[in-house]
């Protein structure tokens, strides 16, 4: 059985409390993107997970995929399967590419054995390997909230966009990522943004919070943004914590950065 884990984007992302345990509460607005790697699970006599595109740090024994499988292997009597997984998105751009691959395994791994496990269900599951993971068992645009596991549903359709998204191949962890911001309350409600102000406007309401300081320590991540908006993109802003960088169009575009991984096509 085969599928396709698909990248999302943050359309506005803030943080705005630090947690006793860690974590930090935020909110944002998760939408899918067609950039997708490809996850093949069939049963087998003996366990293996294998990979090929982009090389996967410790994809030996550390993969969200194998986490995924032990996961439910630890509550339901699994045979065992071989999985592998051709990795086309690229890690550790803020596209959420690993939790999409852990939460799709989920998905195969309850049809192929019949768990006839809920939507709800695996969404629990899934929050267990990661905080984006849950987006992607419904993988619809959702509001999220807390540690980004809480989802209330958002009536968006921006299928008549066009979108490029940019990956220049800086790496960002977590850990830089978050030290550098300091929680606040957002000064705009990202839900009424996107309800009440024209894409056209964005720029001007919908921001993201790692943005000012990584864009500072990282002059090439403005560079790639402020390109976008040269060559017409109506809104564009970095996802997640980065490195990517995205814009929206209304019309077709071109590669503007050739050299580096990137998608373009329309908007899921």
């Amino acid at each position: 059985m085969i599928a396709f884990p698909n990248a999302k984007i943050n359309l506005g992302l803030h943080i705005t409390a630090r947690r006793p345990d860690g974590y930090h509460d935020i909110e944002s607005c998760f939408y899918p993107v067609n950039w997708c790697d490809a996850l093949e699970i069939v049963p087998a006599t003996q366990f293996s997970f294998t990979s090929s595109g982009i090389e996967i740090p410790h994809s030996d024994k550390g993969n969200l995929c194998i986490q995924a499988y032990e996961l439910l292997r630890e509550d339901f009597d699994l045979q065992p399967v071989r999985m592998h997984l051709h990795k086309h998105i690229p890690i550790g751009a803020g596209l959420g590419g690993g939790s999409a691959d852990c939460a799709f395994a989920l998905k195969l791994l309850n049809q192929i054995f019949n768990l006839q496990l809920s939507v709800s269900q695996l969404e629990d599951y899934a929050a267990k390997l990661g905080s984006d993971c849950p987006f992607f068992i419904n993988n619809q645009p959702v509001y999220a909230s807390e540690t980004g596991t809480t989802f209330s549903p958002v009536d968006l359709d921006l299928s008549n966009y066009h979108l490029q998204v940019i990956y220049p191949g800086i790496h960002i962890s977590t850990g830089e990522a978050y030290g550098a911001i300091q929680p606040t309350r957002a000064d705009h409600d990202i839900r009424e943004v996107l309800r009440n102000i024209p894409i056209e406007e964005w720029n001007e309401h919908l921001k993201n919070d790692f943005e000012a300081p990584l864009f500072e320590r990282y002059e090439a991540l403005s560079q790639v943004r402020e390109k976008l908006y040269q060559h017409g993109a109506i809104y564009a802003s970095m996802t997640g914590s980065g490195s990517a960088v995205y814009g929206i169009f209304d019309i077709p575009t071109t590669p503007l950065f050739p050299e580096h991984p990137h998608f373009i096509g329309k908007l899921a």
